[in-house]
Formats: structure tokens, C-alpha cells, sequence
């Protein structure tokens, strides 16, 4: 008995088709992970349904063969989907590069966690986002691994090298125009036409690191860059991730050691990390010499011990029997560079926390960080970004002018404070310590004050009381209008005959969410000093008083209930014709 119809044709079509994938298996080499801070595709072989040949002639074996997946134009640990705003840090956008170590500290969750590509390909790079809230203070976590993707309907292999990427049209001027009419034949192109068109790649810029380029070094080094080693696929520490430009990094990984062997393993030493010269521009000869800019010593207990030298100190296994431990082991490492404007390294440091690891603490953690800073400016720590981040000062400072900016002080934890409490309860031992006022804590401190009849009220309020407190926790001082005065308040007895003493200032600041219900910020609103004076009878001259005076401060929150809203229903504004009841009306 015989197929049915059309069953012979379908079963040849399907050997077929698994006939070319099995020559393509054989043909197609292994993928091989990608240099993801390259922008230049590698070569690949185009399709056969691609490439030109004569009409009617047979295809040739090697016109179906396959070669390795291109890299990709698009580097997923560049590509940020959350970055928003140019030049200014997006809250919990963990991919953001204009965001610090200070600003992932104050964030919340990470709004995108998980950045990929085409999710269609069965194997692709994928940027993992998370947060560390156990770090004190909480850090951002990049890992960067191959994703899987389950689905056996996948594509394995590309072959269109043009589907890469945008072609960039080359736009006519006068100078092309001639050139242009040339190469074109008529106003009408074919498929085979579109693909011939070669992508102009920009080549690598070599005056200057751009933003996530690798710091190259110098052929003498054991790298052609500088490594910062992370964990990828899993915890454990992979040597040859590189430090890319104006991306600071924290991350922790895990390596596992050999106690016996701790002289002889390359990543504990601190030669490692300090032994490299970083290029001071891209492809040229300039050297920048990192230097060891501190060292500290960490002993079984915790103990830390900062060293006075900066001498590079190797491994040495000490110790015998069950009982040996491994010193001078590298726990910690912390890059410092400084460029400038022109993308030019101009300064490498490095500081290193040391260990003493023993068989208890194997495997050992190791914790890399990379920081990026620009010549000529300093760091403004922030309260927040932009709300007050709960346990941070808050910021003040005073206005000498009307329209003027504020001036702050370079001390941000004496912007705003009240009285220090002591065992000795004195206030004038105390006199000009003070205890900051940090947001979202209640406090409440005192001391005794033996009546002399002055410094009272100087003692309260302070040396340098603020007239305006910063609504946001990265508010700028030149944006003097959107600060929140700082309201004075005198409170006292009606008693005649006495003296009126102030004896406490209580600070009370009010703050509301501010935002989206899903992020709110704390934005405060206002803030009111109240002096409370009491009332003490007259005493002769010669005798003394002891009082006691406080300074207390406390937040209120003053945010109305989050209602939902709703668009008001349109009116319906309709007009029968005006003989639509004819002939009845």
C-alpha cells in the first residue's frame, strides 16, 4: 500500500531540510564567548540564500556552511534602558553609569535587574543587576553571564552579517554627490544589492578612553589590560574580567585555595594589583605607574592595623602541623584613578586590605573595588538621591543675601545639630560638641548649666544655627529658593517678678513622600526651632543655680493618604436634527 498523496513529497522536504542542518552542525565551529568591549563583528559567512551566483548554477558545499556567531554591536553591559537622565543618576537604575558607589548605596531595588539582547538566540551575554544590603553601606552587585535559553525552537547561529546592525547611510553633499550617482544604477535596488552595502564601523578612537573601553597596559604587564577580577557564571572569582573606563565596580567572589600552596597562587599577592602600568591613553606610550597608597592588616580576630610603609609584602605560610596560617594574604583591593576631561589617565592608586586566612575561613572572599575620579573636582557626599535617606544628616546652611545661594559648611554632619550629652553633665565642659541631626531620628540630649547669666541661648542653638534646611538630600546650594526656612519660635511664662531663662530648643521637622507610590522620596517641608524659656526667681549676688537644659528634635510625617484618580466622564454633547419626530411633531 502505497504513501497518500502528498505524504512523499512532505517526507522528502523534511529529509531535506535535516540533511543541510546536519552538514551545517558539521561545518559550524564551536561559539566561542565574546569580547564584549568590542564593538568590531567578528567574520562570518554569509548564507546561501545570500551570497551571488549564476542563475541555474548548483550551490556549492561551502556556500551552506555556517561561520561563528558575530559579536554583537549592541554590549549588553553598555546598554541601559532605565537611563533616563544625561549626566545625572535615575533612582534604582543599577545600570546607570552616571551613578556612584554613594548613590547604589541609597537605592531601594534595582528597576531593571536583568539586561539581554535578542531573546530568541539559544545561547546570548545577559548583565545581571542586584543590590548587597548586607555591605555597610548596601552596593551594587554586576554580574555578566551567557543566558540559556530553554526553547528548542532557537536560533543558534546567525549568518546575516547586515542584521547586526543599522546600516549607516553615507549622506550626499558635494563632494560625494558625483560618486554616489555612480555606484547606483537607476532609483531602484535589489535584495542582492542591499546586502553587498558594507557597515562602516568607527574605529577605535586611540587619543582617548571612551566611556566602557578597556584601560589597556602596557606589553611589559602580565595583561594587555586592567584586570578587575568578579564572579560571573557563579561565586567564584574570574581573573580576567577587565576594568572598564568611568564603570566603578564593587563586587565580591569566592576562591577556593590550597592552604599549602598560598605562596604560590598569583591572585593573593599584592604584586597582582600593583605591578601593572596603565597606558595613559589608548595605543600609545605613556606610562601611569600605580602606586600603593595604603595598607592595612587584618588579624584572625578582626583587628585592623594599618602599616606606616607601602612596601609590597608577598604570602608567607607560617605556622606547622594542623595549625599553619597563611599571612599577608590579599582580602581587599581598591583602585583610585583620576583622568581628566580629554579621557587621559593622569593618576593610579590602589589600597589594600591584607589578611591572615587559616584553613577555617577557606573558601576565601575577596572583595575589588574601581572608582573613577575627575581632576580638578571633589566628591559632594549626598544625604540622598533625592529624598533623605533615613540615618544621614541633614543638610543645611544659611543665606547671607536675599536671592544669594546657600553656604554650607564643609563638615556635613555640623550643619544642623543640638546639644551632645556627657557623663559629666556640664554643659560648658561640653561647649561647641555637638551631635548631628540626622534624618528620621528622634533625639533628645542635656546637660547642667550653673546660671552665670549668659551663653544660654548660645549654648542651644550652637556656633553657625542654619537659616534653611535642604528639602532634598541632594538639593544644590545654588537653588536657594526651593530651601525650606528654618521658622523661630520664642515660648515663655507670663510670671512677673522672675527671670526668664531658655532652657530647651526643640527642632521639629515635617516631611512628606514625594513622587511615585511605587518609589516615594522624603522631601521635607518645614522645619520650626521652638526656644522654650522658663521662668526663675531672682537670686542674690554671690549665690549659684544648677539647671538643667535639653535639645530635642523630631520628624513628623505629614504625607495625606495616596488616593487613585479618575478622568472625569466626557459630556456628551448630541443634538437630534430638527425633524426627527416627523411627521409627528
Amino acid at each position: 500500500m502505497g504513501p497518500p498523496p502528498g505524504l512523499a513529497p512532505l517526507l522528502l522536504v523534511l529529509q531535506g531540510c535535516w540533511a543541510s542542518m546536519s552538514a551545517q552542525d558539521r561545518a559550524t565551529p564551536a561559539v566561542t564567548t565574546e569580547d564584549l568591549s568590542s564593538t568590531e563583528p567578528a567574520p562570518a559567512i554569509l548564507g546561501p540564500s545570500l551570497s551571488p551566483r549564476t542563475p541555474g548554477a548548483p550551490r556549492t558545499p561551502e556556500s551552506s556552511a555556517s561561520g561563528p556567531r558575530p559579536t554583537p554591536v549592541t554590549d549588553v553591559a553598555a546598554l541601559c534602558v532605565c537611563d533616563l537622565s544625561p549626566a545625572q543618576c535615575d533612582v534604582n537604575c543599577c545600570c546607570d553609569p552616571d551613578c556612584s558607589s554613594m548613590d547604589f548605596s541609597v537605592f531601594s531595588a534595582c528597576s531593571v535587574p536583568v539586561v539581554m539582547g535578542d531573546s530568541q538566540f539559544c545561547t546570548q551575554k545577559a548583565a545581571i543587576y542586584s543590590l548587597n544590603f548586607k555591605a555597610n553601606p548596601p552596593e551594587r552587585v554586576f554580574k555578566l553571564i551567557d543566558q540559556i535559553n530553554p526553547s528548542i525552537f532557537c536560533i543558534r547561529i546567525t549568518n546575516y552579517k547586515p542584521a547586526l546592525s543599522f546600516i549607516n547611510p553615507e549622506v550626499p553633499d558635494e563632494n560625494n554627490f558625483d560618486r554616489l550617482m555612480k555606484t547606483t544604477t537607476g532609483f531602484t535596488l535589489n535584495a542582492e544589492s542591499d546586502v553587498s552595502f558594507s557597515t562602516k564601523l568607527d574605529a577605535p578612537s586611540t587619543t582617548k578612553y571612551e566611556y566602557g573601553a578597556q584601560l589597556q597596559t602596557s606589553n611589559d604587564s602580565s595583561a594587555p589590560f586592567l584586570r578587575l577580577p568578579s564572579p560571573l557564571m557563579s561565586s567564584l572569582c574570574a581573573d580576567d574580567n577587565p576594568a572598564a573606563f568611568l564603570v566603578n565596580q564593587a563586587v565580591t567572589c569566592t576562591r577556593r585555595m590550597d592552604l599549602e600552596q598560598c605562596e604560590e597562587i598569583e591572585a593573593l599577592s599584592m604584586a597582582r594589583y600593583s605591578s601593572p602600568t596603565i597606558l595613559r591613553v589608548p595605543n600609545s606610550g605613556k606610562k601611569v605607574f600605580i602606586t600603593i597608597q595604603s595598607i592595612v592588616i587584618q588579624s584572625l580576630n578582626k583587628t585592623l592595623t594599618p602599616l606606616e610603609h607601602t612596601d609590597v609584602l608577598w604570602p608567607t605560610l607560617v605556622g606547622s602541623g594542623q595549625e599553619k596560617i597563611c599571612i599577608h594574604v590579599v582580602l581587599e583591593v581598591k583602585y583610585s584613578l583620576t583622568y581628566t576631561e580629554k579621557g587621559e589617565i593622569m593618576k593610579a592608586a590602589v589600597s589594600f586590605l591584607l589578611g591572615t586566612v587559616s584553613s577555617a575561613v577557606i573558601p576565601l572572599q575577596q572583595k575589588f573595588e574601581i572608582h573613577f575620579t575627575q581632576q580638578g573636582t571633589k566628591p559632594v557626599p549626598l544625604s540622598g538621591n533625592p529624598g533623605y535617606v533615613v540615618g544621614l544628616p541633614v543638610a543645611a546652611g544659611f543665606q547671607p543675601q536675599k536671592g544669594s545661594g546657600i553656604i554650607q559648611t564643609t563638615n556635613r554632619y555640623g550643619q544642623l545639630t543640638i546639644l551632645r550629652s556627657s557623663a559629666e553633665q556640664d554643659c560648658l565642659a561640653v561647649e561647641g560638641i555637638r551631635t548631628p541631626v540626622l534624618f528620621g531620628y528622634n533625639m533628645q540630649s542635656g546637660c547642667k548649666l550653673r546660671l552665670v547669666a549668659r551663653k544660654v541661648k548660645d549654648l542651644l542653638k550652637g556656633q553657625g544655627f542654619p537659616d534653611y534646611v535642604a528639602p532634598f538630600g541632594n538639593s544644590q546650594a545654588q537653588d536657594a529658593l526651593d530651601w525650606v526656612p528654618v521658622h523661630f519660635a520664642t515660648l515663655s511664662s507670663n510670671v512677673k517678678d522672675s527671670c526668664q531663662l531658655p532652657v530647651a530648643l526643640v527642632i521639629e521637622v515635617k516631611w512628606t513622600k514625594y513622587g511615585s507610590l511605587l518609589n516615594p522620596q522624603a522631601r521635607i517641608v518645614n522645619v520650626t526651632a521652638n526656644l522654650i524659656s522658663s521662668s526663675f526667681p531672682e537670686t542674690s549676688a554671690g549665690n549659684e543655680r544648677t539647671v538643667l537644659i535639653s535639645t530635642a528634635v523630631t520628624f513628623a510625617a505629614v504625607s495625606a493618604p495616596a488616593e487613585a484618580g479618575f478622568r472625569a466622564r466626557p459630556a456628551i454633547n448630541a443634538r437630534l436634527p430638527f425633524n426627527y419626530f416627523f411627521p409627528f411633531a
